[in-house]
């Protein structure tokens, strides 16, 4: 078993804002203002409010390198490596970038069947609590093997979820990026990607392990940043890039939720936008 747990998600939501305050206080005050703008109506107006804002961007990378992970116990930098992501395709060129989360931002898992006395082994919850919280009404049952044992993942789909994929799959080139591992997380892309909308799929092993958290180094994707945006419902997964986020609240099984629908106006007017940091800065600060 690669790591304590198969999904790395929180059960509670200010649990998992809680842990990552102390550094991404920035992206809490985002995730904030981003929930007073769901108003259809607002954000299709809101983009006509600045567009001659201009926020000066990190200069782009070379494309050929990576730079070198971080180091938490002060050892020497590992040597460059190849980007996480292949060349752009001509279907995607001159798109910017979307990086979207799995767990508690499209879906919600659990290994718990209704009615039922049993548990998953201990190794899947020492982080994942919501794991043990029975899904009655689950869209895909998917089998994931750990240890020669057979177990049923429950996923349950948040409202709107296709439409939110479809439409982006039309204006962005889309990424799926999870601190999940493969095991689960590439199944349940299968039965939910139905478009092939996600151009790449990163998993777990693609994430920078730094102060308990693994963090989706933005920087390693082999994109220009200044036309990258990550969806997310945790800010210690983007405490790297901060200015990129698109916060979106963590989902378990309201399904009266209505943020991914509310979300699609926003994110057409940020793809007519020259960079992604003339409208996040905007909407950090208001």
């Amino acid at each position: 078993m690669d790591g304590p747990a198969i999904i790395t998600q929180v059960a509670n939501p200010k649990e998992d804002e809680g842990r990552a305050r102390g550094a991404s206080e920035k992206a809490s005050h985002c995730n904030v203002s981003l929930k007073k703008q769901r108003n259809r109506s607002i954000l299709s107006s809101f983009f006509c409010c600045f567009r001659d804002y201009n926020v000066e961007a990190p200069p782009a990378s070379s494309p050929s390198v990576l730079p070198p992970l971080v180091e938490e116990n002060g050892g020497l930098p590992k040597p460059p490596a190849k980007y996480l992501l292949p060349e752009v395709t001509v279907l995607d060129y001159g798109k910017k970038c979307v990086v979207i989360d799995l767990d508690e931002t499209l879906v919600h898992s659990s290994f718990k069947e209704p009615g039922t006395l049993q548990h998953p082994p201990d190794l899947f919850f020492p982080i994942v609590n919501t794991l043990v919280q029975p899904i009655s009404n689950a869209d895909f049952i998917v089998p994931v093997e750990i240890d020669g044992t057979i177990h049923q993942v429950y996923v349950l789909k948040r409202p709107h979820v296709d439409e939110f994929l479809q439409r982006m799959g039309q204006l962005f080139e889309c990424v799926l990026f999870t601190a999940s591992l493969a095991k689960y997380a590439d199944p349940v892309a299968d039965l939910l990607d139905r478009w092939g909308v996600f151009r790449a799929r990163l998993f777990r092993e693609s994430c920078v392990f730094h102060r308990g958290n693994y963090v989706k180094d933005l920087s390693r994707l082999g994109r220009e940043l200044s036309k990258v945006i990550i969806v997310d419902n945790s800010p210690a997964s983007y405490i790297f890039h901060p200015e990129n986020a698109v916060p979106v609240q963590s989902w378990f099984d309201d399904m009266t939720d209505t943020e991914l629908l509310d979300l699609i106006p926003f994110f057409e007017g940020l793809s007519r936008e020259d960079d992604v940091y003339s409208v996040l800065h905007r909407l950090c600060n208001r």
